[in-house]
């Protein structure tokens, strides 16, 4: 399975930024989509996931500003990022999650930059 990001760039704050994440194979694979950031010198958090069902949850410090979807038929999840903070920094991962005889399968893609200068 091969995750592609993409969408990443330089915005100021206030501005908005909308990630892609495309998939090898179809999201019905994936009980799961998620997105992480990475900001400089910590750890990867979890700011977003999205079941195959479209339900999606939210870290606080992005609630109510990002929005994520999922096309499973075009096998992509897409993160819009309005009202960007300096703190929104670091590079943005998308991740597929599905299990399978009883173990969680995970699969990354390589991240793209966000940068929001003040």
């Amino acid at each position: 399975v091969q995750l592609e990001e993409s969408g990443g760039g330089a915005v100021q704050a206030g501005g908005s930024l909308r990630l892609s994440c495309v998939a090898s194979e179809s999201l019905f694979n994936f009980e799961r989509m998620l997105w992480y950031r990475q900001a400089p010198g910590k750890e990867r958090m979890l700011i977003a996931d999205v079941l195959v069902s479209g339900r999606a949850s939210y870290h606080d410090s992005v609630l109510g500003r990002f929005t994520l979807s999922r096309d499973n038929h075009a096998s992509t999840v897409s993160l819009q990022m309005n009202d960007l903070k300096v703190e929104d920094t670091g590079v943005y991962y998308c991740k597929a999650e599905t299990t399978s005889f009883g173990k969680v399968w995970e699969y990354w893609g390589r991240g793209t930059q966000v940068t929001v200068s003040s």
